[in-house]
């Protein structure tokens, strides 16, 4: 089971630094009733409430058609959702047991195990390939199960059902335990044991949040087993794979901490991390593994978070991030405890604080595991005082990405490269909150469907640069192409009169550079500054485009400035992704002034407006972020190619 050591290999060597092993105790089963009915009155009934609710719902009935939906038309809702729903009213069956001890809800925990018992694969029809990236089968997968990631949460599930619920079901029928052994011995520690599964790392191919997620919950199905089902020599041989794909995982990282995935994967990347080796520290107790929430990768890591913060839930979003995400948990909190990062503990309390009285109850969470440490330290996070420590700016090298802050005005800009995880084609874009509100924005993704990671992803409208707020270039023999541009994507990125961002590594900024501090002016009025210089005629890779100079900048008390200067043979068409309606206005000195709604205003020297475009948001996922339809303005860039933008 053990893999290559990768080139970062820190989890690995605090791991062999370590000898004894202790029984799994990060929570108690339902016989230590003093440690359930020590929870807060209040949470106690308001989770026999939650249970008692969906006690009452029908369990979801899953066909072999519901499974093969994905691979006829592409639709993975329908599925997913009879897929999650049991694990939710599972999730929630339990949790009011624990907390109640009558056996009130223990016939319907039984039947919610045996139905996911008796799935044929615990495996999504998205993810169902041995093969990374590779055309998925058809059918469930039964004899040569593969580990997803919702295969590893539903063994992670059952598992801990069966550890925390073992007292009661042995009084019942042993053989329970022993059947829910029997499919994790088939759907998680057999393959887990025997197949090199891609996310456990090789050192070859870039990691991604799969290796966290599907490691913390392997360890936890195997951590969470009686004593004498594994040998120490088994755990120890578990424990030293997974720190070996902990540490494939962190070499996709830098020092800064930073995930390149986005604030909203942080849940699973950066957070799974931390269950991770919450559970290694747990079976390690009593030995220096704890110490490695005190390296700096692990520290900025985990408070990479609190930096991507806007206001309220709202997040710097990019790639497949959405702008909203939801609110913080115990997870943030525990690992802001363990790296002692008393501003991302505060914040994860504060956040969790905000939280509707439904939300702290985790309704949409299907990791058992999570509630439970979620209800122990409830009430501590309730009474958690507030921090006065305020987020500064950042510059984060590894992924070139800038977030500057005043009182006004939250500003990001990205450098970086078009192979980023859950990439779209952004390399030089911005956005811009004023007053906590977006201005200037990214759209983030749609549902994911089939085509969201097929060869045909960047077909989607909301993966392409001319959606982000970047330059579009047109031949310029092909005017025409201007007033159809954006109205069919797909046809837009394969028109090659149509310059857009490409994906790759090798689509990046050039002579990037971060500034800030104070700034001198030829005025004598100097002022406080963040600011991030690139060329990204890099990110388009075509000989007419020459170069392409912006400049991003927070001039700190006043509002936001990007110049643009070009050298190249095309059309130039800027774009800019407004949340608010724009009212473009012609001001005295004959520049074009675009009123933002209420809002805020951009002014344009060296430009002209080409076009305003209305898009309404009518997909789902979409909808969580933006409630109203969005705009796009096409502003063309002058002869003299220098546009600069002054928003405030």
């Amino acid at each position: 089971m053990a893999k290559e050591i990768s080139q970062r290999h820190l989890v690995l060597e605090y791991f062999q630094k370590t000898r004894s092993l202790c029984a799994f105790s990060l929570c108690p089963d339902i016989s230590k009733r003093d440690a359930y009915d020590s929870f807060p009155d209040d949470l106690k009934l308001k989770l026999i409430a939650a249970g008692e609710n969906e006690k009452e719902k029908p369990w979801s009935v899953i066909l072999l058609s519901d499974y093969l939906e994905f691979s006829k038309n592409g639709n993975r809702v329908r599925f997913e959702e009879l897929y999650f729903s049991r694990r939710r009213k599972l999730n929630s069956l339990i949790m009011a047991e624990m907390v109640e001890n009558r056996g009130r809800f223990l016939e319907a925990i039984l039947e919610g195990i045996y139905l996911i018992l008796e799935e044929s694969s615990w495996c999504l029809p998205a993810h169902n390939t041995h093969v990374r990236d590779a055309k998925q089968q058809e059918m469930p997968d039964v004899l040569h199960p593969i580990i997803d990631l919702f295969g590893a949460e539903t063994g992670a599930l059952l598992a801990f059902a069966e550890y925390l619920l073992r007292p009661v079901l042995n009084k019942k029928n042993p053989d329970i335990s022993a059947l829910i052994n029997k499919r994790l011995e088939e759907r998680i520690f057999k393959p887990y044991s025997e197949e090199h599964f891609w996310w456990m790392g090789d050192g070859k191919q870039p990691m991604c949040n799969w290796t966290p997620w599907c490691t913390q919950n392997v360890l936890l199905c195997a951590l969470t087993r009686p004593e004498g089902f594994f040998s120490e020599a088994e755990i120890r041989k578990y424990l030293e794979s997974a720190a070996i794909s902990l540490d494939y995982f962190l070499d996709e990282y830098g020092d800064d901490g930073c995930c390149n995935e986005g604030a909203q994967y942080y849940s699973h990347a950066g957070l799974c991390l931390f269950g991770a080796l919450y559970l290694m520290v747990d079976a390690l107790r009593g030995t220096d593994f704890e110490d490695i929430f005190g390296e700096e990768l692990i520290r900025n890591i985990a408070g990479y978070i609190v930096r991507m913060n806007v206001s309220d839930n709202r997040y710097i979003n990019f790639a497949d991030c959405a702008a909203i995400c939801p609110r913080r948990t115990a997870r943030e909190y525990l690992f802001g405890r363990y790296c002692k990062d008393e501003v991302l503990t505060a914040f994860a309390a504060a956040d969790f604080r905000r939280e509707s009285e439904e939300g702290k109850l985790l309704p949409d969470e299907i990791n058992l595991f999570y509630h439970v440490i979620q209800a122990f330290n409830y009430e501590e996070m309730e009474k958690y005082p507030e921090s006065d420590v305020l987020c500064t700016d950042a510059f984060f090298e590894s992924t070139g990405l800038m977030i500057g802050r005043d009182e006004t005005y939250v500003l990001a800009a990205k450098a970086g490269n078009n192979a980023d995880s859950h990439n779209h084609n952004d390399v030089g874009s911005f956005t811009i909150y004023k007053n906590g509100k977006p201005l200037i924005i990214d759209l983030g993704v749609g549902t994911y469907t089939k085509q969201t990671f097929s060869e045909k992803r960047y077909e989607l409208w909301t993966m392409q640069s001319q959606f982000h707020n970047v330059p579009t270039f047109i031949k310029n023999d092909t005017e025409i192409k201007i007033s159809h541009l954006g109205k069919n994507p797909a046809e837009d990125y394969y028109d090659d009169s149509i310059v857009m961002q490409r994906d790759g590594q090798e689509f990046e900024a050039d002579k990037v550079e971060f500034q800030s501090g104070t700034c001198d002016t030829s005025d004598g009025k100097p002022y406080q500054r963040s600011c991030l210089n690139m060329d990204i005629a890099g990110a388009y890779k075509n000989p007419l485009v020459k170069n392409y100079r912006r400049s991003v900048e927070l001039k700190k008390g006043q509002g936001v400035v990007v110049t643009d200067e070009y050298e190249g043979e095309m059309t130039a068409l800027l774009t800019l992704m407004t949340y608010e309606r724009p009212y473009p206005e012609s001001s005295k000195d004959d520049r074009l002034d675009i009123k933002l709604g209420d809002l805020g205003q951009v002014l344009v020297t060296g430009g002209s407006l080409e076009e305003i475009q209305t898009f309404p948001i009518e997909d789902e996922r979409l909808k969580l972020s933006w409630e109203h339809e969005v705009y796009r303005v096409l502003i063309r860039m002058g002869q003299e190619h220098k546009t600069t933008l002054e928003i405030s």
